[in-house]
């Protein structure tokens, strides 16, 4: 039988700031024992399972400046606090962004995704997680902000760890920002999973431009799953720039990627099992991906 403590959140003092200053000041107050609650999809659970035992949690739901959608750059940015169904809906992201679209899809339900935020999961760092594997991918940066200032933080320097990110105790996540891609390219985002709506077991994201030849002028790469962090198979993507696209090139740059991961084993799945899928995936992901 599960014992009463293990589903109940343990006891903590609930603020819900309706301004990001009083958010900030707040977060700065209550650095060292706060918890954000973006969502709640990720955090709730913690709290209940009592992983996460902190003095304060800090709920954003009330800070209307946090959400919201916008042209950057040639991309997207999206406020942290962007709930992921808006952001799968928006038409702006499906026109400059297809692989964040194509990877919405998999998170959960669109129960969960009615309520997760973009912020949330990305600061969250799951490693099984889609979206930060698509931030990755795309060269995202993700802007922070405390009571001392802003930094902007790029997506490779960002995920340190299971669920350890580059922010600073004091600090929020504000915005995701992620460049569209330029000239004649594609996307594609799979993912295995045990059932639909579950972590994936091993998923792939990949873009691939051509040059006005036909040749692979830019191939890009990700994989999520397969680490405590999502993974870019840079040594794979360099095999495909320059070369005619075709099933022999892409199984050839797949099972490069694949080689290179060191896929945990665990209940799910056995670390050559998850090395075999990611070279599955990549193959038929830069297949789809390909303009």
């Amino acid at each position: 039988m599960t014992s009463q403590a293990s589903v109940k959140p343990p006891p903590f003092d609930y603020v819900a700031p309706s301004s990001l200053d009083e958010a900030l000041a707040l977060r700065a107050e209550h650095a060292a024992d706060s918890l954000v609650l973006a969502g709640g999809q990720s955090a709730m659970p913690l709290l209940n399972l009592r992983m996460a035992l902190p003095a304060t949690v800090i709920d954003l739901g009330r800070v209307a400046e946090l959400a919201g959608i916008r042209e950057h750059d040639g991309g997207v940015a999206f406020g942290a606090m962007t709930r992921q169904r808006e952001a799968e809906r928006s038409p702006l992201v499906q026109s400059r962004l297809p692989l964040a679209t194509q990877a919405l899809a998999h998170v959960g339900h669109a129960t969960i995704r009615n309520r997760g935020t973009i912020g949330g999961t990305i600061a969250h760092a799951d490693p099984a997680a889609e979206l930060p594997a698509v931030a990755l991918l795309l060269d995202g940066e993700l802007v922070a902000r405390s009571t001392r200032g802003e930094r902007t933080i790029a997506a490779g320097d960002f995920f340190l760890g299971v669920m350890t990110t580059a922010l600073e105790p004091d600090e929020l996540l504000v915005e995701v920002r992620l460049p569209g891609l330029s000239g004649r390219a594609g996307t594609a985002f799979l993912e295995v999973a045990r059932r639909h709506g579950d972590f994936a077991i091993v998923a792939a994201g990949a873009a691939v431009a051509l040059a006005g030849d036909g040749a692979i002028a830019d191939a890009r790469l990700a994989f999520t799953g397969v680490g405590a962090t999502p993974v870019r198979a840079r040594e794979a993507e360099a095999l495909l720039r320059g070369e005619q696209p075709g099933d022999e090139v892409f199984a050839e740059a797949a099972e490069r990627a694949a080689r290179d991961l060191e896929p945990g084993s665990d209940a799910h799945a056995t670390s050559a099992y998850r090395r075999r899928i990611a070279a599955v995936l990549a193959r038929r992901a830069l297949r789809e991906a390909t303009p």
